[in-house]
């Protein structure tokens, strides 16, 4: 089996536990390429799986690097919250064996990636394959910013707002979710818009299909106002630049790791405890 090992080099003990995990990956694998400064282009590279180390901010960055190539991800936490990244360092040892033995057929899960595209005019000022969430902002000086928001053409509302988050399942539990948006199931096929600071209260996030092309057109904006994708800054955008996402043609693919599911990832992560427990004086 041909791996890639990855992880952001500059994060503390990523080096470290690389260095320390290295010679069990080696038992089963053969170690084709690695990268820890996240500048190496990754599409060429033959390779059956890429182990990632460190946090969800490194799986964002490996899926970037593999670019049109998507190879299955098997993340090793070596972060903080690790929504993505959820296998402990001391879990790989056996999941490796066993993937030796028996092969990924069955293990991997597909997710939901997507194109950006901004025009100004017929001028494509930055283009980006994205997995979590594109992301329109203000800036200096800070102003409420004007967007108007097509789905398939159609005009759906304006929003006035401090920015607009539209992302995937993935990315749901990331930016949105700070923004008030839903948390959706990661192999679904959707997107959720969710306003930042909505002018209007009755602006709620929305929940829509995949398979539609979604277009947010600047109808005012400060002059600080740009386009994230990924966390990563694309281009500055100025009123009537538009922003287009639709679904990409190539998936995020996650290795599915036995006792790691959904629901127990979020009751961990989000520290969901279950029922209130009370003292003796509760009533």
């Amino acid at each position: 089996m041909r791996v890639i090992l990855l992880g952001s080099g500059e994060r503390p003990g990523v080096l470290e536990g690389a260095e320390r995990l290295r010679p069990e990956i080696a038992r089963h694998a053969q170690i084709v390429a690695s990268d820890f400064t996240g500048q190496q282009d990754l599409s060429a590279v033959e390779a059956d799986l890429a182990i990632v180390l460190g946090g969800d901010g490194s799986i964002l960055r490996a899926a970037h690097q593999m670019g049109a190539c998507q190879r299955p991800v098997l993340a090793v936490n070596l972060g903080r919250l690790g929504f993505l990244a959820d296998l402990a360092p001391e879990e790989l040892p056996a999941v490796l064996e066993d993937i030796a033995a028996t092969g990924l057929a069955g293990r991997v899960v597909e997710h939901l990636m997507f194109d950006c595209r901004v025009m100004r005019g017929q001028k494509v000022l930055a283009e980006q394959l994205g997995l979590n969430e594109v992301a329109v902002q203000t800036g200096p000086s800070f102003a409420m910013i004007d967007l108007d928001l097509y789905i398939d053409s159609e005009l759906v509302t304006t929003y006035s707002c401090d920015g607009l988050i539209l992302s995937t399942p993935v990315g749901s539990t990331a930016h949105g979710l700070s923004a008030g948006g839903p948390i959706l199931r990661k192999d679904l096929q959707a997107f959720v818009i969710s306003p930042i600071s909505p002018h209007t209260l009755t602006n709620r996030p929305v929940v829509d299909s995949a398979d539609r092309v979604y277009e947010l057109v600047i109808a005012k904006a400060g002059s600080g106002a740009a386009v994230v994708v990924d966390g990563r800054v694309a281009c500055a955008v100025v009123p009537q630049d538009r922003v287009r996402v639709k679904k990409a043609a190539v998936r995020f693919k996650m290795v599915a790791v036995p006792g790691h599911s959904y629901y127990r990832t979020l009751r961990e992560k989000l520290g969901w405890g279950g029922r209130l427990q009370l003292g003796n004086g509760g009533c």
